[in-house]
Order: C-alpha cells, then sequence, then structure tokens
C-alpha cells in the first residue's frame, strides 16, 4: 500500500552539467539529421573532457551532411551553453567525429518495405507517467528542480545575474501530506562560479530563484538550505568530470517517482522507441490524469526490434482510478496506436525539435507551436473519455 506521508526527494542538472552538454550535441545532430526529413537514422553518441569532444554513432542521411557540419554543431551548442574556460572552450576544444553510417542490417528490420509496416528500432520497455502534484502533471520535487535551475540559466543569460557558471545542480526534498506534497524540508544548490565570489555570496545570488519557484510558504528551514556544502566550485564543467549523452535518465523523466526502461532519448532519431515510445506512454498517462480518470498513471510499453505492434501495454493507477485498469487499458488502445508509426505520426516527431530538450526536462514542457513537446499536449483527453462510455 502507497504512503500517505513521507518525504521524496529528487534532482536536476543544468544545461551546463557534462552529461548534458553531451545531450545537447548529440540533440543538436539528431535535429540536423531529421531537417532533411524523415527517411533519417541517427544513434549519435557523444564524450567530452578536458577541451575534448568526441562524436560517435551511426546515421543514415544525405551524402550532403560531412563531418565538418557535425563538429560545427559541436562548437555551436558549447558556446550556446557558455564554455569559454581555459580547460573547455568551443572555440579552442578538439572535436573527432567518428560517426559512420547505420548497418544495413538494423535499417532492414526498422524500415517499412511491402507489407511490412516499419518497426521499433530495437526492443525494450518504456514508462510515461502523470500525477497531480503540478499544473504540468509532473511529480513536485523534480519539477520544481528544474524550474530553480531553468530560471537561473535564464538569469545568466540574460546578464541578469554574473559571477556564476554554466555548470549546476538542484536537489530537493518535498514533504507529502496525505499523498499531496506540501512544503520543502531541504534545498541543496551547487553552481559553479568565479574564483573572487564567496559560498554566502553564491548563496544570496540563487536564494531569489530557489524562493521564486516554491509556492508560497515552501521554503525549507535556513539550517537545511545547502549551497555549494564543498564551499567552492570553481572548476566545473567538462574540466571538472568528463560527460556521456544518456547519463540523465532520471533526471530526464520523473525524478525517480516512477519507473524506467533504462533506455536514454538524446542522440536518438524517433524510429527508436527509446525515445518516441516514452513520449508516447507519457502522452497517454498525462491525457489519462487530464481527463479525471485517475489522479496518478504508469504506463508501460514493450517491443521487439523489427517488429511493428507493442508486445503489451500495461496500465496501473496506482489505486486513484475512476474506472477499471482493463477498460482503461481498452480505452487506451482504441484511441492511440502505440506503434513505433502510431506514435511518430500522431504527435509528429519526425521533426528538429530535440535540442531544446536536452536539458530541464523532457517532460512538463510546454507544447511549441512548431511541434516541439507535442507530447505534451492534453488533447486526448476528450477521445479517452468517450472511449469509456
Amino acid at each position: 500500500m502507497a504512503q500517505d506521508d513521507f518525504l521524496f526527494t529528487s534532482e536536476s542538472v543544468s544545461e551546463g552539467h557534462p552529461d548534458k552538454v553531451c545531450d545537447r550535441i548529440s540533440d543538436e545532430i539528431v535535429d540536423l539529421f531529421l531537417s532533411y526529413g524523415d527517411n533519417v537514422r541517427a544513434g549519435v553518441e557523444t564524450l567530452v573532457t578536458t577541451n575534448q569532444v568526441v562524436l560517435a554513432g551511426e546515421v543514415r542521411g544525405p551524402e550532403s551532411i560531412q563531418p565538418d557540419d557535425m563538429i560545427s554543431l559541436a562548437r555551436k551548442a558549447v558556446r550556446e551553453i557558455g564554455y569559454e574556460q581555459d580547460n573547455f572552450h568551443w572555440e579552442k576544444m578538439d572535436v573527432q567525429c567518428l560517426v559512420h553510417s547505420q548497418s544495413a542490417d538494423i535499417a532492414a528490420g526498422v524500415d517499412a518495405s511491402g507489407n511490412k509496416d516499419e518497426g521499433a528500432g530495437d526492443q525494450g520497455l518504456m514508462f510515461g507517467y502523470a500525477c497531480l502534484d503540478t499544473p504540468e502533471f509532473m511529480p513536485a520535487p523534480i519539477q520544481y528542480s528544474h524550474e530553480i535551475l531553468k530560471r537561473l540559466a535564464d538569469a545568466r543569460h540574460a546578464g541578469k545575474i554574473s559571477g556564476l557558471g554554466p555548470d549546476s545542480k538542484s536537489q530537493l526534498t518535498l514533504r507529502y501530506e496525505n499523498g499531496k506534497p506540501v512544503g520543502c524540508t531541504s534545498v541543496v544548490l551547487s553552481t559553479q562560479h568565479d574564483e573572487e565570489i564567496e559560498q554566502a555570496e553564491v548563496r544570496e545570488i540563487v536564494r531569489p530563484f530557489i524562493e521564486a519557484t516554491l509556492p508560497d510558504g515552501w521554503m525549507c528551514a535556513e539550517e537545511e538550505f545547502y549551497v555549494n556544502p564543498t564551499g567552492r566550485f570553481v572548476i566545473g564543467g567538462p574540466d571538472s568530470d568528463a560527460g556521456l549523452t544518456g547519463r540523465k535518465i532520471i533526471v530526464d523523466t520523473y525524478g525517480g517517482a516512477a519507473p524506467h526502461g533504462g533506455g536514454a532519448f538524446s542522440g536518438k532519431d524517433p524510429s527508436k522507441v527509446d525515445r518516441s515510445a516514452a513520449y508516447g506512454a507519457r502522452y497517454v498517462a498525462k491525457n489519462v490524469v487530464a481527463a479525471g480518470l485517475a489522479e496518478k498513471c504508469i504506463i508501460q510499453v514493450a517491443y521487439a526490434i523489427g517488429i511493428s505492434k507493442p508486445l503489451s501495454v500495461y496500465v496501473d493507477t496506482l489505486g486513484t482510478a475512476a474506472v477499471s485498469e482493463d477498460k482503461l487499458t481498452g480505452a487506451i488502445t482504441e484511441v492511440m496506436d502505440l506503434s513505433p508509426r502510431g506514435i511518430r505520426e500522431h504527435l509528429n516527431l519526425s521533426r528538429p525539435v530535440y535540442a531544446r530538450t536536452a536539458a530541464y526536462g523532457h517532460f512538463g514542457r510546454t507544447p511549441d507551436d512548431d511541434g516541439g513537446f507535442s507530447w505534451e499536449r492534453v488533447d486526448l483527453a476528450e477521445s479517452l473519455k468517450s472511449a469509456l462510455t
């Protein structure tokens, strides 16, 4: 039985975290390929360390896309994030491109041909989740952790604050009563800063961004407000820690509040169900909750490589559903085609909209007019309700 009263903690990391630098670069390359249409493939991994970036992976697309194009995108991403340090500088760093053509064997299983529909890009299981903690139907600890860092980054880019670097992390512990978040018991925020800034100054720079994010009266006690707990964070980013694409999968999703199938998102075109099916599952779960059919909803879908139909669709409303989960599962499969093609077409995923997803969460975002974050729409809610009548 689920607890009603408890503490729950989630963390987020900023766009300047080494792993997020990698996610951004990989997704810039995905967008480059998708800008040439939907008959492209990209599975791109990035490694960053001191003044070094390595690109690897498999792609299929026009011959006009050359390694220099991908190298230029890596520099663009690092420049926009804000790295101009001696040991990690967008202009001075060495970038190696080891990206090569996609395996013909994988392509044959995924591509549609004759009577064969488009198959899943790999086997695996993906989860979607939604709840009533926040207006975005996201768990509150991860949603507020993201928002704090996004506010700080926006202020840094706009020149409204000075002295802070791109690399930062946040962590919130929230108190739940009767299953609902009611306050914050601790805040941990670590951010890179200039040499001359003291810990106490950093504390006061970041304080208003935290207080503006949390609901009124939620701020933790002063003794539970931890800013740069080691006292100094001057050396940051890939100069202090190596980064890799796809290492922040809990940050990218629900902050540990829901299961995860293990597959990362960034660097993958929408033929990879690690990405597209996780987006589809979130879309369905969010619409179930938005329709008032449950207070919480977990969706699991599973696939085999090269096979179009999902092997299973599982629904768990954690005892909060207004209808039986069997009926809910039937309604979901009636109104939403959860095949790889069905998800991709319903959500218009074959667009170059992924670089923006690389930091501050793939979920709980506002849908963009150009199709970005389309999986955050709630336009399936009425269809789900109708299917149950």
